[in-house]
């Protein structure tokens, strides 16, 4: 899949004042860090987009809302952000950052940053073309701890997904070979039950696995909107309900477990944080450990690792930052997490990277045995 390479323009305002507003808030935090999103725009029609949510699957061509400059300054005096600490992510929500047009602001946001002497995980998750000329300039970034997650899903159907899997496979060879200063993780997704979930399919994930420093699966994200559009487009639907969280079926994903474990040599983890400590040799910044069902498919040493790392937090400690955030609020503290009285996600994911711990909230519990999953398919508790 080739498309022409423009140099990117700003958003014009005919376009601008009739985006979800949520769209053009382009720093916000997510689970797997504080994202920066100042260019939206991709033309890789993958069905299941998150921009399907924004309601700008449509917008086919990047734009940037702000230069990159204006973009990292906003970052880097967020709310949120925490020098050398807070997680950062960059272009996950409405483009690919590595499109022609794109990857050039890729590579300026990850200079400015590290001109900044920062030392913070940066992840970069894409499914398109990473060249040889690309793995240089990711090796120059240094102290930033730059994550480079290759999407591979084998799923064959150009209904569901247009772009052709062989691209990731090529990125995710290339760019492991030429690794020094960065880190590569496999990323399996989105799973999808008798569409690339076969042994075949499994197979050639574990052969893949062997260019990476770790491996992460996931299931489908399937809202209301990318149900429409499936029904719409004459697209098979794999399930009969949509939910908020990503749906990966309990069969399915011990299937994917158990079979794992005949490849030797091969680190499967059921969550991406997990694969990034695992390269790092660290401990997970999400505190999964706590939720003690998520480590069975972990590396032994890296079970170890968090173990060692994992403290549940004082009452004196949270409270600290939730008055940073200016937030009066009850919490528990279990074993597994804090569970907090209707907490927003971000503030959640910002008190849980800073204490490596999970912070959950009432109104949306996790249950064991679904964490983080859809309850679609799972045997919780």
């Amino acid at each position: 899949m080739k498309y022409k390479v423009e140099k990117l323009t700003s958003l014009p305002n005919e376009i601008k004042n009739k985006l979800d507003k949520d769209l053009l808030d382009y720093i916000d935090y997510r689970k797997s860090g504080l994202s920066l999103n100042h260019i939206i725009g991709c033309p890789l029609d993958c069905s299941y987009c998150i921009r399907h949510v924004f309601n700008n699957f449509q917008m086919k061509k990047p734009y940037f809302i702000v230069s990159d400059e204006v973009a990292v300054k906003n970052l880097l005096t967020h709310k949120y952000f925490i020098k050398n600490l807070t997680p950062l992510q960059l272009f996950n929500r409405a483009t690919d950052p590595f499109l022609p047009s794109v990857k050039e602001h890729t590579f300026n946001v990850l200079r400015l940053l590290s001109e900044h002497n920062l030392s913070n995980t940066v992840l970069l998750i894409t499914r398109y073309i990473v060249t040889e000329e690309d793995t240089k300039k990711l090796n120059e970034f240094l102290p930033l701890k730059v994550v480079l997650l290759i999407t591979y899903s084998g799923i064959d159907d150009k209904k569901i997904e247009p772009i052709n899997s062989e691209i990731a496979i090529k990125s995710l060879k290339k760019a492991y070979k030429n690794s020094k200063n960065y880190k590569v993780i496999l990323y399996w997704r989105p799973l999808i039950p008798f569409i690339n979930d076969s042994d075949k399919h499994i197979k050639k994930v574990a052969i893949l696995s062997k260019h990476a420093h770790a491996t992460a699966f996931t299931g489908l994200f399937f809202r209301k909107e990318m149900f429409e559009y499936y029904k719409e487009n004459n697209i098979h639907i794999p399930y009969k309900e949509i939910a908020r969280r990503k749906i990966l079926p309990q069969v399915l994903e011990n299937n994917i477990v158990e079979k794992f474990k005949k490849f030797k040599g091969v680190s499967l983890f059921k969550k991406s944080s997990c694969a990034i400590a695992y390269a790092y040799s660290v401990s997970d910044y999400n505190g999964h450990y706590g939720i003690r069902e998520l480590c069975d498919s972990c590396d032994t040493n890296q079970r170890r690792i968090c173990k060692n790392n994992w403290i549940i937090p004082k009452g004196i400690d949270i409270q600290m930052l939730l008055d940073r955030l200016n937030i009066d609020i009850d919490f528990t503290v279990t074993n597994r997490a804090i569970v907090f009285d209707k907490l927003s996600e971000e503030n959640r994911y910002f008190i849980q990277h800073n204490l490596n711990y999970q912070a959950h909230s009432s109104e949306n519990p996790h249950y064991t045995g679904s964490h983080g999953r859809a309850d679609i398919g799972r045997n919780r508790t």
